[in-house]
């Protein structure tokens, strides 16, 4: 799909705030109410807007402790890479998981209370799932940067 000026503006405040009226958008971008319902609508049936979110500040629901860990396969089968990635998306710890290239095979961004949750969380269910071979993790000591908005 082939984005206008006026298209790549429309993402980029819905990015910032998705709750904004169509008329609250209409204004910022100069166009009718109507006009600006038919480019969302052409960018949702596009699937180039394929959700609405309500981003939850971590603090507040006593999720600040952030880890990244790295987790190696003990092996590079099908099997095994198929079984992980189905037990991995059962943790609701994790928020993201990445297959990615280099020493290991998996980078998983967890969220849990504190120290203690993220022991738990290690010792009751990530090394519990088959044919990890090994772990490494980090912690967040403060967040620089964080967004959730694409460059268009």
């Amino acid at each position: 799909m082939t984005f206008d000026a006026i298209d790549r503006k429309l993402l980029q405040l819905l990015q910032n705030d998705s709750k904004q009226t169509n008329k609250e958008l209409s204004n910022k971008l100069n166009l009718s109410v109507t006009a600006v319902f038919e480019r969302i609508k052409k960018l949702e049936n596009n699937d180039v807007i394929n959700k609405y979110v309500a981003l939850v500040k971590k603090e507040k629901v006593e999720k600040s402790f952030v880890a990244y860990c790295h987790i190696k396969l003990s092996q590079h089968i099908q099997e095994y890479v198929v079984q992980f990635e189905k037990e991995v998306t059962n943790l609701t710890e994790v928020l993201e998981c990445h297959h990615i290239s280099g020493d290991y095979d998996y980078i998983l961004k967890v969220m849990v209370k504190d120290m203690e949750a993220f022991r738990e969380f290690m010792v009751e269910k990530l090394t519990n799932i088959n044919h990890i071979g090994s772990t490494h993790s980090m912690f967040v000591i403060s967040e620089v940067k964080s967004t959730t908005a694409i460059p268009i």
